[in-house]
């Protein structure tokens, strides 16, 4: 599965913004309106701590969609390290609409960055393996495509987008289909092309999955040990994910077993928000 590119995501970034903004504003942004209209205003957000950054095309659109006549200029990108008390971006414009945008902008910045942060600091844990780190469906509801983009300015990977663009064959799935080998020759069937992972919990579950011509093979739970074996066993004949058990203590070991890839949860699911602040000039 390919990672998101920016430029796939134009509309999702617009819906994703319109959506929040509603929801903010409602009818009107009653507490802005006590600011006389043609006042201008500057600002300046900073991030409190430590952070990889993620979501500029998010914070542009909300400016773009409150006034567009707001002036955004950026002092760092996508996918940089920024430390506390750096400056992120600045703002030039209507003070209604600085004001109005600001928790938006600042939602968006704040929530991708933890992601982006998030998948830094494991993708860190395994530095010159070959192993790629990747994302899950844990996302939050309506932002799936933004967390998996920031997923990528963290120097991680995406897995499947959804239900739609790869098969995840599990023991439900195959018990319903009636065996592995039926499963598999059934997916290729029904969506040609499309890639076909199955799940396995042991090596002779492994084993059936190579024979039925799986292309990724997801290996639950297994030991280190059956890692390793399981390397052996797939001699580069599909591509190999470790899931379950990976923590950043265990994530270095895993990586070393030889896997192609290595699936995690945390990465979209137990972020914590980045501390931004916008500081307003008049």
């Amino acid at each position: 599965m390919a990672n998101l590119l920016l430029e796939q995501l134009g509309a999702e970034i617009e819906a994703n913004v319109r959506i929040a903004l509603a929801e903010d504003i409602g009818s009107g942004d009653i507490t802005a309106q006590l600011i006389p209209a043609e006042k201008t205003a500057s600002a300046r957000v900073i991030t409190r701590e430590s952070a990889v950054i993620s979501g500029v095309a998010w914070v542009n659109e909300v400016f773009r969609q409150v006034d567009s006549s707001v002036q955004v200029r950026w002092l760092v990108a996508d996918g940089q390290r920024v430390q506390a008390n750096d400056v992120l971006f600045e703002l030039q414009g209507k003070a209604r609409a600085l004001l109005t945008g600001e928790r938006t902008a600042l939602n968006f910045l704040q929530s991708l960055s933890a992601v982006a942060t998030r998948c830094q600091y494991f993708a860190d844990r395994v530095t010159g393996t070959a192993v790629k780190l990747l994302d899950t469906r844990k996302t939050l509801p309506g932002l799936r495509l933004a967390q998996k983009y920031a997923v990528t300015c963290g120097g991680c990977h995406n897995h499947r987008l959804g239900l739609y663009d790869a098969f995840l064959i599990k023991e439900n799935h195959i018990a319903a289909c009636g065996g592995v080998a039926a499963t598999v020759a059934a997916a290729h069937r029904i969506a040609p092309g499309k890639p076909v992972e199955v799940e396995v919990e042991n090596l002779d579950e492994l084993r059936e999955a190579l024979a039925a011509g799986a292309d990724i093979i997801m290996l639950d739970e297994l030991s280190l040990d059956d890692m390793r074996t399981a390397v052996q066993l797939n001699a580069s004949q599909a591509k190999l994910e470790a899931s379950g058990g990976v923590n950043e203590q265990t994530i270095r070991a895993i990586a070393g077993t030889g896997v192609d890839y290595i699936s995690l949860g945390t990465l979209t699911k137990d972020v914590k928000a980045i501390d931004l602040s916008m500081r307003l000039s008049l």
